[in-house]
């Protein structure tokens, strides 16, 4: 099994000099199956939201709503991120509500209770997050104690700290410049008449720059004789993607502009896919979740790479618990309720796999705006609370019986 679930098929048999590499497979329902895993959910994502678009008679794709989609569920992507990484390496983090709603708190405490400059509340949060999860790690990496158990404790002891800290009672407001984080916008950078240009021109940036990355992609990948997708297969893919995205920026541009907490998400994304894809560390938490034996055998610190993992989801939390706060405009003592379900829920619909070892960035993502669509188009339909609950559990058990079903039926991973 590979440990890096971005490769999607294997190398063939080394052939003579000048060997031309595959595009696509000899059997086109084989690449189809292989390929399910990751294109299952794009597809699906799509057809939620023009499900959603024609039930709603548009109101859920207008320009307004697409930008509350971002503000409302901003949090729970940055969440995802990190725990996605911490379910391909095999463990589960149940604290990080608590850890939302205690970071939330310390930067309230002394921005609005002391009186301090908006950057020092912020910094406190992102302190008390790397401390947090340097505290898990510890306790996990080094004592070996399963996460589960680490962070079902974590929940409760960073909830009690959270009431501790804000003496039971709700603190608010913040000053504007904190409250920008969640809640500001860019725009009339470049112009535009009736739109933001500049919202559309990082549109455009982000296109291309996807684009080149693709390319570069394909040519190492012929280098290497793997199997490629056909050219216009490629392009379409690229095609496709690109009017996604520039429907996307023009939404935007036509509402308030682009989101300064989208910025934020933006440069976590990119950053985050290139870790997990790209470098050493990403390598050994696929190798770890994949096959644990086979990872200390290969001479992977396995102590080490989970100790740092629970200190970025901690600063992860703290970064979505200063987000929270700032939509929220102050700090309660219930905030982050069932927000490590939501978490979870984005990994497992978005690929992950329940045994580690499977799992990217942008499939998180797109499990985690999923469950937002879902939820903001049963909310414009008037669907009981209730009832939204049991579709949204639904749709995280279908999610994992796919994995299990994929994997029995000797599926990708």
């Amino acid at each position: 099994m590979s440990a890096n679930p971005d490769v999607a098929t294997s190398r063939p048999p080394a052939g003579p000099q000048g060997h031309t590499p595959h595009t696509g497979s000899a059997n086109p329902f084989v690449a189809m199956a292989a390929n399910l895993r990751t294109s299952g959910i794009y597809i699906a994502f799509v057809v939620v939201v023009l499900l959603f678009a024609l039930l709603t008679d548009g109101l859920s794709l207008s320009p307004g709503n697409v930008t509350n989609i971002v503000l409302q569920y901003s949090y729970v992507l940055v969440l995802a991120i990190g725990m996605l990484m911490i379910i391909v390496a095999g463990h589960i983090d149940l604290s990080v509500g608590s850890v939302v709603a205690l970071t939330g708190a310390v930067s309230a405490k002394l921005v609005i209770g002391s009186g301090q400059p908006w950057w020092v509340g912020v910094a406190a949060a992102l302190g008390v997050g790397l401390l947090i999860g340097a505290w898990q790690g510890f306790w996990v990496a080094f004592v070996g104690i399963p996460a589960f158990i680490v962070t079902l404790a974590g929940m409760l002891l960073f909830r009690g700290l959270t009431f501790y800290v804000l003496d039971n009672v709700s603190l608010s407001p913040f000053p504007a410049e904190y409250t920008k984080i969640a809640t500001g916008f860019l725009n009339g950078l470049l112009g535009g008449n009736g739109y933001d240009a500049f919202t559309l021109f990082i549109g455009a940036f982000a296109v291309a720059g996807y684009a080149v990355s693709q390319f570069r992609t394909r040519r190492a990948r012929i280098r290497y004789e793997q199997t490629v997708d056909a050219m216009p297969l490629f392009v379409l893919r690229l095609v496709a993607v690109a009017a996604v995205v520039m429907a996307f920026a023009w939404l935007l541009a036509t509402s308030r502009g682009l989101p300064v907490v989208l910025i934020i998400l933006a440069v976590l994304i990119l950053g985050y896919s290139v870790v997990m894809k790209s470098s050493v560390f990403g390598r050994q938490v696929y190798a770890i979740g994949g096959n644990l034996s086979a990872a200390q055998l290969s001479g992977v610190n396995v102590r080490m790479v989970n100790f740092w993992l629970f200190v970025n989801m901690g600063f992860l939390a703290a970064v979505a618990g200063v987000i929270f706060s700032s939509r929220s405009n102050g700090a309660q003592p219930s905030a982050g309720n069932s927000f490590e379900l939501d978490a979870i829920a984005a990994a497992f619909i978005g690929g992950a796999a329940v045994t580690g070892g499977v799992g990217t960035i942008p499939g998180a993502m797109v499990g985690a705006l999923l469950v937002g669509v879902i939820s903001n188009g049963m909310q414009l339909l008037n669907v009981d609370q209730s009832l939204q609950q049991v579709i949204k559990g639904l749709v995280l058990l279908l999610a994992v019986a796919f994995d299990v079903w994929n994997k029995r039926r000797g599926g990708v991973r």
